[in-house]
């Protein structure tokens, strides 16, 4: 048994005035997260929000981001503390899953 855990995003999103996306795989990589992906929208809305796509000359940095992750438990619960904070404004999705194929290694 592994977890899951998402977080959703926009591209305006900030940590010290970088891109939060980047800094929260920057502090993944760090505390040796088994490995993590951010998925970058073509459409998409987060907190209810307007529908933002890719077409809309208006979009201005609110595209989705969604960041991915899976590792063991323990891990988990030790980086998910500054990601709350990270993204306190943020949803932040964990879920329990079976690994049917490849390691965490």
């Amino acid at each position: 048994m592994a977890v899951q855990v998402t977080i959703y995003l926009n591209e305006a999103d900030q940590w010290h005035h970088r891109p939060l996306h980047v800094e929260i795989l920057n502090y993944l990589r760090q505390e040796n997260v088994a490995g993590a992906t951010a998925l970058h929208a073509v459409a998409g809305f987060t907190g209810r929000q307007r529908l933002q796509t890719t077409h809309l000359v208006d979009a201005g940095g609110k595209l989705p981001v969604v960041i991915t992750f899976i590792d063991a438990d323990e891990h988990v619960n030790r980086v998910l503390p500054k990601l709350r904070e990270m993204a306190a404004h943020r949803l932040i999705v964990r879920e329990n899953v079976v690994i049917e194929q490849g390691s965490l290694d």
